[in-house]
């Protein structure tokens, strides 16, 4: 009964999601031809699907170049070399192959949310990949880095520097993966309604058929599967939904307002 309940609310809250399309989007050029390469900057193995996830596939599936940085092997536990081969794997689940998956290890910047990465260092790696793949827009966490991780707040003050700065190439846009208070965190796609009433920019919602692909994804950070991670899998909201925003610089500019959604 429980279960019927629960696959007769998800068929409701979809059917509000399609046939009352929210048109709160950015408007412009966002397509497969104005925006062709994506680049999703994270700062450990299983962030591209812990978080990321939705955005990731929405995109791929509608046919966007779309590669991934790692900004450390995550070696926390001196499980590095296992990890990496499970990023590729994951990203092969989604649809990214390995050869647009990007891990770099510096000993500024170790897999630590006890250490503050080295913000000239991470801009420098950040920026030189950026140039070097001709991206045009880039995807990383908000101010409030999702979990509230150090390593992940330093990718959004990094890449808020770079924009703010006008050091980014011309024309390149920045967007943060929005993040919500721990109720709605944990919610599942309870939060759907909310979000999508609440989002303003960028809003992506998978069908059960996609969650089960990205849970999959995850399944391939096996060194990570601890029993908690998986109630993340079932509760957490941000494995059915992602909300982003465009980040302005200082000057209140927007470098581009164009629809991925």
């Amino acid at each position: 009964m429980l279960l019927e309940m629960i696959v007769v609310l998800w068929v409701c809250l979809f059917s509000l999601l399609y046939f009352f399309p929210k048109r709160k989007r950015l408007n412009g050029c966002w397509n497969a031809k104005a925006v062709s390469r994506i680049l999703v900057v994270v700062a450990h193995p299983d962030d591209e699907c812990m978080f990321f996830g939705p955005a990731l596939l929405k995109w791929l599936k509608s046919g966007f170049y779309v590669s991934l940085l790692c900004l450390s092997s995550g070696n926390y536990y001196h499980l590095g070399d296992v990890r990496k081969k499970e990023l590729v794997d994951s990203c092969s689940e989604l649809g990214i192959p390995a050869t647009r998956v990007t891990i770099i290890e510096h000993r500024d910047l170790p897999d630590d949310p006890t250490v503050e990465w080295n913000k000239d260092v991470l801009s420098s790696l950040i920026l030189k990949h950026i140039e070097t793949n001709d991206i045009n827009v880039v995807v990383t966490f908000d101010e409030g880095g999702v979990s509230a991780h150090t390593n992940h707040v330093a990718l959004y003050r990094s890449l808020r520097s770079l924009h703010s700065a006008g050091k980014l190439p011309e024309g390149c846009c920045v967007l943060t993966l929005e993040t919500i208070n721990i109720l709605r965190k944990y919610i599942s796609f309870f939060d759907l309604p909310l979000s999508w009433l609440h989002s303003e920019e960028i809003f992506f919602a998978l069908t059960l058929k996609e969650y089960i692909k990205v849970k999959n994804a995850m399944k391939c950070h096996k060194s990570q599967l601890l029993w908690f991670r998986h109630l993340y899998l079932l509760f957490s909201r941000y494995m059915f939904i992602n909300t982003l925003h465009l980040m302005p610089r200082e000057d209140g500019i927007v470098c581009c307002r164009e629809n991925v959604s």
